[in-house]
């Protein structure tokens, strides 16, 4: 991770397979495109890929969860429950549609805590939004049997762990909707891009819908499509496509380097006692996008993290103080800091933020470690990093 570190060939010829028809657009011009549709192709070949009935393209990973949301009938006063930890799109999807974000705390596997989910669980809520943060599953099982008991959706925010499963289930495969992102730091990159993927054809055909101004798509005149509901504009580009439709078809080449340097890595922080990794669910395969370990506590994360960046060691996150992905440094969402105004349903629903503890979460994103996995390392580079990190870590431990 990411895949721009090993673009070539196929990437070049896919993106001037476009240039040289010059319809960049997904929709329309039929024309003109001498029967090149990367956008279409590339839906198949995530179908394949995901074990899914129906993929839709999107501009971006944040596109993708607003979509599958709107798709899903969430909107105004609704309630969605998700985790701590995750990228700031989660909430502002949510917010997007005029639903209320109900964070609760993280587990061990560093995903929603099927307990606090259930406790969290009003006559408001419709869906939990489960985020699989780098690149592994929470527990999925508990998971999907809180909202089947509970007749309210799973969807799977699975942006940051494509190429990872759940008993033999592609993670973003497994909820009501699944949402991905390629953006250019994911293992497989559009350079911007995203999906939504489903096995229910209403929420495929909502979100084709949707993403295009409420367009049906309905035979090959574009000016003569009918707009069965209001909708945005989250499409994806052709030439966006064209790259995504070359990374695709090299995911397993790009899943086995991950795993590779992921264990190299691992097998030598496993000979310091004070280590301890994430929990993955039984069952469960990460994608080796990132390795994540614990220390015994916040203090020694924190020289722990500072030494490694004096060391030269790039792509290692401690999410304690990161303002992108933990809740500690979400001032905009707890203020409600807006350009526009926020609705008194939605300030009033956000309240809970002013006192809730969560202290549990606190605990496990203190002592952690997350290591980007890079596609690009040399053997030698490697074994210099897993050499030097151990070193690193003995040292302030």
């Amino acid at each position: 991770m990411p895949g721009f570190e090993l673009f070539g060939q196929a990437e070049r010829t896919h993106v001037n397979d476009v240039l040289d028809n010059g319809v960049l657009m997904r929709y329309g011009f039929d024309g003109m495109r001498n029967g090149h549709w990367k956008s279409k192709e590339l839906e198949v070949e995530l179908q394949n890929t995901l074990k899914t009935s129906y993929v839709q393209l999107v501009s971006s990973g944040t596109a993708a969860v607003s979509v599958a949301l709107a798709a899903a009938g969430i909107g105004a006063g609704d309630e969605v429950i998700m985790p701590t930890f995750t990228f700031v799109a989660s909430f502002e999807a949510i917010m997007m549609v005029g639903a209320i974000p109900v964070l609760v705390d993280i587990d061990d596997t560093l995903g929603l805590d099927p307990m606090a989910v259930k406790a969290a669980i009003t006559s408001k809520t419709k869906a939990v939004m489960v985020v699989q943060m780098c690149g592994s599953m929470a527990h999925m099982d508990a998971l999907c049997k809180v909202c089947e008991e509970n007749n309210i959706l799973l969807i799977e925010d699975a942006c940051q762990a494509i190429g990872g499963s759940y008993n033999n289930k592609p993670l973003g495969s497994i909820g009501d909707l699944g949402c991905f992102s390629f953006d250019f730091v994911k293992t497989i990159t559009c350079g911007e891009g995203g999906a939504v993927v489903t096995n229910n054809k209403d929420y495929y055909m909502n979100s084709d819908h949707f993403s295009d101004h409420g367009h049906d798509h309905v035979g090959s005149d574009r000016g003569a499509e009918s707009h069965p509901f209001l909708g945005y504009n989250f499409r994806i580009s052709e030439l966006h496509a064209a790259v995504g439709l070359a990374q695709v078809k090299r995911l397993p080449e790009f899943l086995g380097i991950q795993r590779h340097n992921y264990t190299v890595l691992r097998t030598a922080l496993s000979q310091i006692p004070e280590v301890t990794f994430r929990t993955v669910p039984n069952g469960g395969e990460e994608s080796y996008a990132f390795l994540n370990f614990f220390l015994p506590d916040l203090e020694s994360s924190r020289r722990a993290s500072k030494a490694l960046k004096e060391a030269g060691i790039d792509g290692c996150f401690h999410y304690y103080d990161n303002n992108w992905h933990y809740i500690r440094k979400w001032e905009h969402l707890k203020e409600m800091k807006s350009l526009f105004p926020i609705s008194k349903e939605l300030k009033e629903g956000l309240s809970y933020l002013e006192s809730t503890d969560f202290s549990q979460s606190d605990r496990y994103i203190g002592r952690n470690i997350s290591c980007l996995i890079k596609l690009s390392w040399t053997e030698d580079e490697l074994k210099k990093r897993a050499d030097k990190m151990v070193d690193v870590i003995k040292r302030v431990i």
